[in-house]
């Protein structure tokens, strides 16, 4: 057999050769079609902020519920926060979010990581389900350092009721809430409770150091009521309790109140209340004709307002004089 002979032969060999990776080619392509491309992560997310006004930062845990981007976690996770990021941990993925919506009373925020696609998401469990002595793991960014850890332990009661302290010095109640063993980390805040078989049973909540009022270790909000909650801020539905979009804000800090107003402590920079002449010391006395005697009062009236709404101030200065000024609400952080 000559070269010349040969050739055929070797044509042959390629042609079957480039067929046979062409198949394998369109076969995987079938087989992607079918299944979607490859998800990102476990569906537990970290969740880093930056609280611009108090020059500090924070992190927390976080639940992807839709492979776009839509995260669940607590609102304590990202009050405050002037601008917040969501990582995939273990992978090259980091995303600008934005808050989609929050109830500070449940304690419930929901996210959007700008630009995110084929994330894995979480599976759940009905709460029917639970029982005491039912073992569980809480998965979460304990301790802020961006690695997912989990805390084993049993569900110790059901349907419980706690008092957490607030950022203002106050305290907010939470109820209906799993209480566990499983020994919670700052930064646990947001993650899956999950039971046997994986799948999530609620959203880790709050610790023994943080509770005012019960020595019991961990709490967790049940993941239908989380859910019911992000359910009806995705829908944009805003009510006395849920707050959808920007947040309207005023610009002040504040210390304590009762039946003269609420005193303010600070003033924030170029905010709306500096604009309009408040000053430390000034004791706000109402707002919009309505009486404030207490932070929260004020701030659940706030929620309730957009930014570049035109609100008036009533207040008392240092030397007992009575005066009012309407003003511009600005954007600023979630509440």
């Amino acid at each position: 057999m000559t070269a010349d002979d040969r050739i055929p032969s070797q044509r042959r060999f390629l042609f079957f050769l480039l067929a046979t990776l062409a198949a394998a080619a369109i076969a995987a392509g079938v087989a992607w079609a079918r299944s979607g491309p490859p998800t990102i992560g476990t569906g537990v997310v970290v969740i880093n902020t930056s609280l611009g006004l108090q020059g500090s930062a924070a992190a927390g845990t976080g639940m992807v519920l839709a492979s776009s981007g839509e995260v669940l976690t607590n609102n304590h996770v990202i009050r405050g926060a002037t601008s917040i990021k969501v990582v995939v941990p273990g992978t090259k993925y980091t995303y600008k979010a934005r808050v989609v919506g929050y109830d500070v009373a449940d304690d419930v925020a929901v996210l959007r990581a700008a630009g995110a696609s084929h994330l894995k998401t979480v599976s759940t469990a009905a709460a029917a389900t639970l029982r005491i002595g039912q073992r569980v793991r809480a998965i979460g960014n304990a301790n802020g350092g961006g690695r997912l850890l989990a805390a084993r332990g049993s569900i110790t009661g059901l349907r419980q009721s706690i008092q957490v302290s607030d950022d203002g010095g106050g305290t907010e109640s939470l109820s209906g809430l799993i209480e566990t063993n499983a020994a919670l980390q700052p930064g646990d805040s947001g993650g899956p409770l999950l039971n046997a078989d994986g799948r999530v049973v609620g959203m880790d909540t709050a610790a023994s150091t943080r509770l005012i009022s019960t020595a019991a270790d961990s709490f967790a909000i049940p993941i239908g009521k989380a859910l019911s909650v992000a359910k009806q801020i995705g829908a944009g539905h805003a009510s006395a309790r849920v707050h959808i979009g920007a947040t309207a804000f005023l610009g002040i800090q504040v210390q304590g109140g009762g039946a003269g107003g609420v005193v303010i402590a600070g003033v924030v920079g170029d905010s709306p209340a500096e604009a309009a002449g408040l000053e430390a010391g000034d004791v706000i006395t109402s707002i919009d004709g309505r009486a404030v005697t207490t932070p929260s009062s004020l701030t659940s009236y706030l929620l309730t307002k957009r930014p570049g709404a035109t609100v008036t101030i009533g207040y008392t200065d240092p030397a007992g004089m009575a005066r009012t000024v309407s003003l511009k609400l600005a954007s600023g952080p979630p509440q």
